[in-house]
């Protein structure tokens, strides 16, 4: 007989030849003997008992967005392949144990930061300007183009000191430059080029005031490369006006406003509506301008962006060759060119799906990307009769995404709704309570699910349960009876196959802080556990961060799905449960904000080594701590305490016993500590034993919650007044 039989007490008369009681030992039908509804990903529903790393690397696509740099090994953790293709076996590194490495206790060896965690890898930041410099290299060999590729890192992608100054080392014999948009990012790439090749560009894009057109030309003044690429017609005034008073001869560029452009979500900074650049009829208007000052000459580098994330060679070539020929009638009309710079827009595979119809992948490699550049220059130069032009290019986002890795732990997951079986007796009890419309709803219930007719069930189980909430509100029902009601609509929803079985997992890091592209535009980005990736996942989730705010939370993954396959918290590896979010070194730190005053992770910067290990962490940063947010917020944490100081003497000042003194100080030891700990959760909270040393510490006054063995400032000095 149907088991949703079961839902019927002796109360409700039966049509003849059936028992209805809720006795687990009643034949059932497939569909409810499991009541759990089938998964969507194939590997994730696999039926035998065998599990292995290559089925968890196929189930996150790991293989396909993480090549040639992150792969399964056989411990079931995620491996780092540093140097690309060109990575040894010995090379690779357990991404697992430089979390262990960052996170772990410094009197267990390890350095004691907080999580959230940004594991930085400049060998991939490496490999990464390698491989495209590679890429234009053979391309321009291999089509017998006449110039050469320089490319240029747009620091607004990752501001970070050390990222940028990694790419000026690295890309030092490549003459690689850096591009600016604003006068800090201007200062910190003047700085930073100082050190780099003479010949590298630095190209100063972005809305332009007098300061930054001043700045600009002051480093041509220290021999740097700068180049003022014109965004707005107004610029030029001032760009002839400052260079004469300065006395210095600038290198200008211009910025063409393409009619190509991709109708993805990226492309709406190209075309003829976008945001930045000049039409045909006002760059004809500039290069008059240049040309009546004596200045056409200065004219000498052409840039454009179609996009960023073009989705094909095909639209890329059309860009290209579009720029091209206004770049050939510069020539002609006399400016003095030599640069062709062709902006950003080098994707990235987020999902690995290599598709061309997706604003998170595309269908091309880096080598297809340089080849179709070159050829669609070089086309238009011969048929034009120009000169081969140098080729820059702004590939950012391709640069940087891939080295840098977020690390976070989920804390606790939410339960799963088991409803249990009440017993006849109590069902009765729970029917008497009804108005009689309800008491309707659940005869008819009953009545579908001796008949087998499940959609009827679920439309009845609707209508109960809606009934039973107006009782609860009118106060005719109690909370126990409402969660009665709950618990039987529930275990028919599991029944029948249609409950949902994702699970929320709360997790230790801030939404808006770390993945602001995922809550400003839905940018997805691949998240995968850390570990444990010999095991099968056994449940469904979405993330849940620890914001006060309903959007704080990750409910969209890559291959479209709206649940994560995750794993059971509290098994293997101390209980700990990590995920990483991968391909996001660019854009995520600088455009993370303070949403509830959580700060930025910490970051360690790891290279690969000859250590036992594999690698050794060079630079550990703890995260800000919340004196630091509340500074960011004009708050002064020093007087904070002073205040909070004042108020704990006037408070046990009311009190007696000789331990007064002794809380005081346990009490203000606490206030400092909490000013300089991370705002996020302490690790040494989540698991049992940390809890248990907590409860019988006997010489903290109740006050001090922070374990002193698991501090990341355990011997640094706390504040003293």
């Amino acid at each position: 007989m149907p088991a949703l039989g079961c839902c019927v007490d002796a109360s409700v008369s039966p049509p003849l030849g059936y028992a209805f009681s809720w006795d687990s030992s009643l034949p059932a039908p497939e569909l409810f003997s499991s009541g759990v509804p089938p998964a969507t990903n194939a590997a994730a529903v696999s039926t035998g008992s065998h599990w292995s790393t290559d089925l968890s690397s196929d189930l996150y696509r790991v293989d396909g967005w993480g090549a040639p740099y992150f792969s399964v090994n056989s411990s079931g953790d995620i491996s780092v392949r540093p140097h690309g293709t060109d990575t040894l076996p010995h090379q690779e590194i357990d991404l697992l144990k430089v979390v262990k490495k960052a996170s772990d206790p410094k009197n267990l060896g390890g350095l004691g930061l907080q999580m959230p965690l940004v594991v930085r890898f400049p060998d991939v930041l490496k490999n990464r300007l390698e491989t495209l410099q590679s890429a234009f290299d053979m391309a321009i060999n291999s089509q017998g183009y006449e110039a050469h590729y320089q490319g240029v890192y747009p620091v607004k992608c990752n501001q970070d000191r050390f990222v940028v100054e990694d790419i000026v080392k690295f890309g030092s014999p490549y003459r690689f430059g850096l591009e600016a948009g604003s006068k800090p990012e201007l200062l910190l790439a003047m700085n930073c080029l100082s050190k780099g090749s003479a010949d590298a560009l630095l190209v100063c894009n972005g809305f332009k005031d007098t300061e930054y057109i001043s700045l600009a030309l002051v480093a041509r003044k220290l021999l740097l490369n700068s180049v003022i690429v014109l965004e707005q017609e107004e610029e030029l005034d001032l760009v002839i006006d400052i260079s004469r008073k300065m006395s210095v001869r600038p290198v200008i560029g211009l910025r063409a406003k393409l009619r190509t452009k991709h109708s993805g979500h990226f492309g709406s900074t190209s075309g003829e509506k976008g945001k930045f650049g000049l039409t045909t009829t006002q760059i004809l208007r500039v290069v008059k301008k240049l040309d009546e000052s004596g200045m056409l000459d200065c004219l000498q580098l052409l840039h454009f962006h179609i996009g960023s994330q073009i989705p094909t060679t095909e639209l890329l070539a059309d860009g290209v060759g579009e720029a091209t020929q206004i770049y050939s009638e510069l020539v002609r009309l006399g400016a003095g060119m030599k640069f062709i710079d062709i902006g950003g827009g080098l994707g990235i595979d987020y999902d690995g799906s290599k598709s061309s119809n997706s604003d998170v992948s595309v269908c091309y490699s880096i080598e297809e990307y340089a080849s179709a550049v070159v050829q669609a220059v070089l086309y238009v130069c011969d048929r034009k009769g120009v000169k081969h032009p140098v080729i820059c290019s702004e590939s950012g986002r391709a640069i940087v995404s891939h080295h840098s890795i977020l690390i976070f732990e989920a804390v606790s997951a939410s339960t799963s709704h088991v409803s249990t079986q009440p017993s006849s007796g109590g069902l009765q009890s729970l029917v008497e309570t009804l108005n009689e419309d309800a008491r309707a709803d659940y005869r008819n219930l009953s009545a579908a699910a001796v008949r087998g007719e499940y959609d009827t069930c679920l439309i009845y189980s609707d209508q109960l349960k809606q009934r039973c909430v107006e009782q609860f509100k009118d106060g005719s029902l109690d909370i126990e009876q409402l969660a009665a009601v709950d618990s039987i609509c529930d275990w028919v929803s599991k029944a029948i196959g249609v409950a949902d079985p994702v699970r929320t997992y709360h997790v230790n890091l801030s939404v808006f802080t770390s993945i602001p592209d995922f809550w400003g535009f839905s940018q997805l980005f691949p998240i995968v556990p850390i570990h444990r990736l010999d095991e099968k996942p056994t449940m469904r989730g979405i993330l849940s961060d620890l914001t006060c705010d309903s959007d704080g939370k990750v409910d969209k993954f890559i291959g479209g799905e709206s649940s994560l396959p995750l794993h059971e918290i509290g098994s293997g590896d101390g209980g700990r449960y990590y995920l990483g979010m991968f391909l996001g070194g660019a854009y995520e730190e600088a455009l993370g904000g303070l949403h509830n005053l959580f700060g930025g992770p910490s970051v360690v910067r790891v290279m690969q080594s000859d250590s036992p290990h594999s690698f050794a962490v060079t630079r550990s940063v703890p995260g800000p701590s919340c004196a630091d947010v509340l500074r960011a917020m004009q708050f002064e944490p020093e007087l904070m305490f002073e205040t909070l100081k004042h108020r704990a003497e006037e408070f046990l000042e009311q009190g007696e016993g000789e331990g007064e003194g002794v809380a005081f100080g346990s009490l203000t030891s606490s206030l400092a500590q909490s000013f300089h700990n991370m705002p996020y959760l302490s690790s040494c909270c989540f698991t049992a034993e940390a809890t248990a040393n907590a409860n019988t510490n006997t010489n903290n006054g109740g006050y001090y919650y922070y374990s002193e063995d698991n501090a990341a400032a355990e011997e640094d000095e706390i504040w003293s007044y």
